[in-house]
């Protein structure tokens, strides 16, 4: 069954995308982690514009995250560790989710759990709750210092935390976010794939640190984070080619995207949409400012339906 939410913009050019069952009005979502719980970019951005966003992970416990500072300026990028700080599937449910519903666009939630047990409790739990389009199980987190990276690297691990949370997921589409320091990353993606994944989001941060030598000390208050930014787009672009050539199911690209020709680049090469993150800490309208330009960015190569551009780089050149 398809579904669509979401209002395309007054343009000619058909902006809108199929990611598995779910129809977006455009190929922009904003990422996970970059864009709170939505509700506090509501006032900057018009939320129905997109075609989508993703929460910020939510576990069965709330987490306080990780200490101060947890963001710093690298060329080209930034360092995140924030820890994956949030108010837990409960308050989730009861505070946040009520007031997601009004928008008419599509909510990813991102899941996140320590063990198994845990991403198939906030699972089940989220699946009597409305208003939720589909889950993005967070299998890739660079940032804590257990459950995301131990279960992204290995196929094996993945395909038992993919295969439960697929058996819990009986009402929604699931997505699943890849880690990009893999030795085959084509290899997780099948593992994802044959576990029962609907969709893939590639790919996390990559893991990085920066110091300061006169103080010998991290910028972060954690010795470690994530990079992310302009920085990895052309190593994410690669990934996506290549994931694109090892799976059948769609693909949600993510790293660096700051611009219309950014998106293009990604969908060119296999992804199916597109999600903003670190673009949004510097400009919170990012992602609006993305959705204003795609159909102008289209029409200067003479398109006028965006999902007919899919993969056509990956065609013409094998």
């Amino acid at each position: 069954m398809v579904s669509s939410r979401g209002v395309n913009p007054p343009d000619r050019v058909d902006l809108s995308v199929q990611v598995g069952a779910l129809r977006l009005a455009n190929p922009i979502i904003a990422a996970s982690g970059t864009f709170g719980y939505g509700l506090e970019f509501a006032h900057l951005v018009d939320l129905n514009r997109l075609g989508g966003f993703v929460t910020k992970g939510i576990s069965l416990q709330p987490i306080e995250g990780a200490p101060a500072p947890r963001l710093c300026d690298t060329p080209s990028g930034m360092l995140n560790a924030v820890g994956l700080q949030n108010v837990g599937v409960e308050v989730f449910v009861k505070d946040k989710l009520p007031l997601l519903r009004k928008y008419n666009t599509h909510i990813i939630v991102n899941v996140f759990g320590v063990c198994l047990d845990d991403y198939i409790e906030v699972i089940e739990r989220l699946e009597d709750a409305e208003g939720i389009s589909a889950y993005e199980l967070n299998i890739s987190c660079p940032n804590v210092k257990k459950g995301g990276m131990q279960f992204g690297s290995d196929p094996a691990l993945v395909e038992e935390v993919v295969g439960a949370a697929r058996k819990a997921a009986q009402k929604r589409p699931l997505w699943v976010k890849l880690m990009p320091l893999v030795t085959d990353i084509g290899l997780i993606a099948k593992s994802a794939e044959r576990a029962g994944a609907d969709a893939l989001t590639v790919a996390n941060t990559f893991p990085a640190m920066a110091i300061d030598f006169r103080t010998q000390k991290s910028l972060l208050g954690n010795l470690t984070g994530g990079l992310s930014g302009p920085a990895i787009r052309p190593i994410t672009l690669r990934l996506v080619w290549e994931v694109g050539k090892a799976v059948n199911i769609p693909i949600v690209a993510l790293g660096g995207v700051e611009t219309v020709a950014d998106v293009l680049d990604y969908v060119s090469v296999g992804a199916s949409a597109v999600q903003v993150g670190t673009a949004s800490f510097s400009d919170p309208r990012a992602s609006e400012a993305i959705v204003g330009g795609l159909a102008k960015g289209l029409k200067e190569v003479n398109m006028f339906i965006f999902s007919e551009l899919r993969g056509r780089f990956s065609k013409e050149n094998g």
